[in-house]
């Protein structure tokens, strides 16, 4: 069934002012079906007023596929939150060069018993989706500013350039750092094959 709610922009929509808002199965399937429709494959549903809130909170929703660039949040200085509501949501923590180490990497998934990653300020990292319908609560403090809320790894592609184009098979693709076993393994979960071929080529 199909929800009703307010669009700030072809990315996002907003659930209004209220006393309250519920994240319930209905808001998470919708908005996993927006994502879906949506050209760059993932969707935010914004619960905070406005850009001048100090405490930013959202659902994002992610689809395999959708390139989310290697960021941090520094200037000035956010710690950020995800919690996994549906799905399996990647997450690759980097040093300043593009590294990472196993120990860097995680599935967040309810039935894996991973739940959710806290994110020091100033942490490159990046999500992605390994599974449809991914969709995770994500809090950072505000305001919002889109021209200082990150920034993004000098050694990652842009999105929607040619260098960021999807390596994984369709059902499985993500961004593209230099894998190697290293960047499998960091996507597996015990029990599980890892989410497809992944590339050695670096960014």
């Amino acid at each position: 069934m199909a929800v009703s709610l307010h669009r700030l922009s072809p990315q996002a929509t907003e659930a209004g002012t209220h006393r309250f808002a519920v994240v319930d199965a209905a808001l998470v399937a919708q908005k996993a079906r927006d994502a879906a429709v949506n050209p760059r494959g993932r969707e935010i549903h914004r619960f905070h007023t406005d850009d001048a809130a100090s405490l930013q909170r959202m659902l994002n929703a992610l689809q395999p596929g959708t390139y989310v660039r290697p960021h941090r949040h520094l200037t000035p200085p956010k710690a950020e939150a995800f919690i996994v509501l549906s799905g399996s949501l990647g997450f690759i923590a980097f040093d300043d060069a593009g590294r990472f180490d196993r120990e860097d990497c995680l599935v967040l998934n309810r039935e894996g018993g991973v739940w959710a990653v806290d994110v020091a300020a100033g942490t490159w990292h990046a999500i992605l989706a390994l599974e449809p319908d991914t969709v995770a609560f994500e809090a950072k403090p505000g305001p919002y500013s889109p021209m200082s809320d990150k920034d993004f790894a000098p050694w990652a592609p842009a999105e929607g350039t040619a260098a960021a184009a999807p390596t994984w098979p369709p059902s499985r693709r993500g961004f593209a750092p230099t894998w190697g076993e290293e960047g499998r393994e960091c996507l597996r979960r015990p029990g599980h094959d890892a989410p497809g071929p992944l590339d050695a080529r670096p960014f």
